[in-house]
């Protein structure tokens, strides 16, 4: 398949900021869409079976190309095209999320169940491959519900499994300790709430860390909290988690089952949860997939590869 798309009297810095440096720009495109793309002047010439995608992307692109385009607008372009069937349906059902980043949503159909799910329900479990936004939408929602007055805090919680739950060989007082583990969290709250602001919420203990083996005994009241790296827990582990949950209170569960740090014997205990609540009322469940990757293009198809590569192992 090919398509040729002409810029007609086209501004030479337009085309600049379209090609990006070095055409770096129409690498992304051809990479993601696996096509090829040939410029000459103001006339670009695409090959290949997604050739449709590529050129209305070319021509998307060059309105915004009044300005240098952000390596971050393309890629996540990018994911949008290849959802855009299943986000025309759900065009009209867009969840709003009150946060720093305005116009914030989710990029696939899956990423927009997620959030609905969070707003809705008590406790959701987002569970998928690196890359499809689980921990990022998860923060995401909890700012919202801060920011709407619906939670008193957020109360953010990881497994120390590297360090074996056993933290007090590390220096510093228990945040300290475990900010290691909370990094992802860290960044995502950073770039919701503006640096100083997510300072500010830390020193009013409006936002907490804290490990999983600090929580028992405890009850959240009017909390948002979220379990990352959940498949790195045990299923006492997880109960106990589940049943900290007090009046007025949400929690997300994200985790990766392909990525189990756990010792060799120990069940997952993220595995059973899906089992023993997937009948519980109250309860919701998102299963990503590698198409809801959203990150450097390479990264769905990585995913995909190391799955090609077990499946062929284990057959």
């Amino acid at each position: 398949m090919s398509e040729t798309v002409t810029f007609a009297d086209a501004e030479n810095s337009r085309l600049a900021n379209l090609c990006g440096v070095l055409d770096e720009n129409l690498r992304q495109i051809e990479t993601a869409l696996n096509v090829s793309i040939a410029r000459r002047g103001e006339v670009f010439q695409v090959e290949g079976d997604k050739a449709g995608d590529a050129a209305r992307l070319l021509k998307d692109f060059y309105q915004r190309a009044r300005k240098p385009l952000d390596i971050d607008d393309i890629q996540l372009a990018l994911v949008e095209v290849a959802h855009k069937p299943q986000l025309a349906q759900d065009e009209d059902n867009i969840p709003v999320l009150m946060t720093r980043r305005a116009g914030l949503h989710g990029r696939t159909a899956r990423q927009n169940a997620y959030i609905r799910q969070i707003q809705e329900y008590d406790i959701t479990f987002g569970v998928g491959p690196a890359g499809t936004g689980k921990t990022y939408l998860a923060v995401a929602g909890a700012v919202d519900a801060l920011e709407r007055d619906l939670v008193k805090r957020i109360v953010l919680v990881r497994p120390a499994v590297e360090a074996g739950e056993r933290l007090g060989f590390l220096p510093g007082d228990l945040v300290q300790k475990v900010d290691p583990y909370l990094r992802p969290l860290y960044d995502a709250l950073w770039d919701l709430m503006g640096f100083d602001k997510a300072n500010r919420a830390f020193e009013r203990q409006m936002i907490e860390v804290a490990p999983l083996a600090f929580m028992r005994g405890r009850t959240l009241n009017h909390a948002f909290i979220i379990l990352d790296e959940a498949q790195n827990t045990t299923p006492e582990q997880m109960k106990m988690f589940l049943t900290r949950i007090g009046f007025g209170s949400r929690a997300v569960v994200t985790g990766d089952v392909t990525q189990i740090d756990l010792q060799r014997g120990q069940k997952c205990g993220l595995i059973e949860a899906r089992e023993v609540l997937k009948e519980v009322r109250g309860i919701a469940f998102t299963e990503f997939q590698n198409d809801d990757v959203v990150r450097h293009p390479l990264v769905a198809r990585i995913v995909d590869a190391y799955d090609a590569f077990h499946a062929r192992s284990q057959a």
